[in-house]
């Protein structure tokens, strides 16, 4: 049982990239509402995430940010979801910030939507509370993490350091794109800036009370063609094997 339950957490989904890599199968539409099994993945994404108990969604939403917007404005759905849209593109760091006066909860979950990761997300939340973390993520072993970049942790799991891309390793941890903000977080990000958490931010607080959730689980991004398209499959077989 949770201390902190996953209904008392808002999810915050970065929806707002341009998906530069993937326009040449999915043109039409932002990256999350790319269609796996005739649905959006975002769609998949947050039905996924409100098994676990969460109840309140909020959908940074950047390029094409109507098309997000139109489809859940008119969807009926068991959950609160509210969408805000970026004048500019303000990157990963940037979308969160600008999601602040939305965000009631502390701590709260930050997700990419472009990607899933099947780890048991109330344990994660446990895991957080318990190290009094400022902030969390959960990692995931990847054999060839040169596409992602990679993290170490130390025995206590603190984030020490972060690794860039080309100078990341095989058998390394990288960073799966969920993350645990307490509200604090917020007041370190600068205002209507563009920036990264990745690449911007997260380095520049890795002194901080910041923590590494390493998890196994099924773990899937759109990111590119060859992806989008591994993905497709599967999530069919993983929603199968779920029902």
């Amino acid at each position: 049982m949770s201390v902190y339950g996953a209904e008392q957490v808002d999810v915050v989904i970065l929806c707002g990239g341009m998906g530069t890599r993937l326009k040449t199968v999915v043109d039409d539409k932002p990256k999350p509402m790319a269609e796996i099994d005739k649905r959006p993945f975002i769609d998949i994404l947050i039905e996924h995430i409100s098994t676990f108990g969460f109840k309140r969604f909020i959908l940074c939403t950047g390029y094409k940010a109507e098309t997000i917007q139109e489809y859940y404005k008119s969807k009926k759905s068991k959950v609160e979801i509210l969408t805000i849209k970026e004048k500019k593109l303000l990157g990963t760091g940037g979308a969160v910030k600008n999601a602040e006066a939305l965000i009631q909860s502390s701590p709260f979950l930050v997700l990419n939507g472009d990607s899933f990761f099947d780890i048991d997300l109330r344990r994660f939340i446990d895991f957080h509370i318990s190290r009094k973390a400022l902030l969390s993520i959960a990692l995931i072993n990847a054999k060839d993490s040169k596409d992602y970049g990679s993290i170490e942790i130390d025995s206590s799991n603190r984030i020490v350091r972060f690794s860039e891309k080309e100078k990341a390793g095989r058998d390394s941890l990288i960073n799966a794109g969920i993350y645990l903000f307490n509200s604090e977080v917020l007041s370190l990000m600068p205002n209507n800036k563009k920036f990264s958490l990745e690449y911007d931010f997260f380095p520049k607080i890795v002194d901080r009370e910041f923590y590494g959730y390493s998890a196994n689980g099924f773990f899937i991004d759109i990111g590119t063609p060859e992806r989008y398209i591994q993905a497709k499959q599967l999530l069919k077989d993983f929603n199968t094997l779920k029902k």
